[in-house]
């Protein structure tokens, strides 16, 4: 006889990834139906694709600082940055293949991060701000100066990804290596959190003086917590990197370190896959208010407005007011309201 409801008798049972047979079989189908989008997507939807896995990685580094561990950081962009660097650097310098030098980029990341996170160890909240602050500006000047490592002012050429004789240098290929590297990134995390050290993070940031009194080393897991993010946010931008072909100083200011932090707030603090849910919000937000703008632009509602050239200001106008009202109606994220969906149809018709 199959018992009614939904128990489970075990710790491990609790923090399983995919508990029941329909999440798994959604999986299984989610990623087919992924493999298959090269055949289906034109190069524009793929890249939207490939730029949401590329930012979905470094958000959720950016999380597990941020929303598991309860740390603060607006420098973000910058160690996006030095990992694209870094990935450069290692192929032209070592002359180490682009698929070992994505990991091992991350790699110098997650030390620079560790050197960064230091100051975590005894600051919080306003002073942890300004102290990432000046990291960001510290890895910027940087940046402009290191013309051995960067290229200086004028950026550095990147090689396409490349493994056994095969090139990802167009969309529809290198979208399996991001899509690779999204599985294996967000597996990671989800597993890091049901780990010892993954419930100490979340230990830190619900209650650092009770998480203190039970052994957990403070200065050890704030510290740490910079380096996985570091780590994350370094492969995401050696990916960046080998996507473009081209890295420059100027596309890692602070505020796409702004735009970061917007990704997993409005995904969701503490959320695993609410930090790709984020990340393809931030996206994906520009380009339909792109076209809007562009719809708009020579018609009715342009000609009695008068709006003219300021039409073209309509897509950061409403960027900004669409972050502001869903951080209003929706604080706790797109994950939640995703997990609201789902009790909703999970309970159906008595959902109410």
């Amino acid at each position: 006889m199959t018992p009614a409801g939904d128990f489970r008798t075990s710790y491990r049972a609790d923090t399983t990834i995919f508990p029941t047979r329909n999440s798994r079989i959604a999986l299984w189908l989610g990623l087919a139906l992924l493999c298959a989008a090269p055949l289906a997507l034109g190069r524009y939807e793929l890249g939207l694709l490939v730029n949401i896995g590329i930012m979905g990685i470094a958000a959720l580094g950016l999380n597990i600082l941020v929303g598991f561990t309860g740390q603060i950081s607006i420098g973000h962009a910058a160690f996006f940055g030095f990992g694209a660097f870094a990935s450069a650097w290692l192929h032209d310098a070592a002359h180490i293949p682009v698929a070992l030098c994505i990991p091992l980029a991350g790699v110098m990341t997650a030390a620079v991060g560790l050197v960064f996170g230091a100051p975590a160890a005894r600051l919080k909240g306003l002073y942890l701000a300004i102290a990432t602050l000046a990291a960001q500006f510290i890895l910027e000047d940087f940046f402009a100066r290191a013309q051995w490592f960067t290229g200086g002012v004028a950026g550095r050429i990147t090689e396409p990804f490349e493994i056994l004789g095969w090139r990802a240098d167009r969309e529809e290929s290198f979208f399996y290596v991001v899509l690779a590297w999204v599985v294996i990134m967000f597996v990671g995390a989800a597993n890091l959190m049901r780990t010892r050290d993954g419930r100490a993070l979340v230990a830190v940031r619900d209650h650092y003086l009770s998480a203190e009194i039970m052994g957990i080393n403070l200065a050890y897991y704030r510290t740490l917590s910079f380096g996985i993010a570091s780590f994350y946010a370094g492969v995401a931008g050696a990916l960046y990197a080998h996507y473009l072909l081209f890295v420059s100083v100027e596309a890692f200011n602070i505020l796409l370190s702004i735009q970061f932090l917007g990704m997993v707030i409005i995904g969701g603090l503490g959320s695993v896959s609410g930090s790709l849910m984020g990340a393809a919000f931030m996206v994906l937000l520009p380009e339909v208010v792109q076209a809007g703008a562009d719809a708009l632009a020579g018609g009715a509602i342009d000609r009695a407005l008068r709006l003219g050239a300021s039409i073209s200001f309509l897509r950061e106008m409403a960027i900004g007011a669409v972050i502001i009202l869903f951080l209003i109606f929706e604080p706790d994220g797109l994950a939640r309201r995703w997990r609201l969906i789902k009790a909703y149809w999970k309970l159906y018709p008595y959902s109410h």
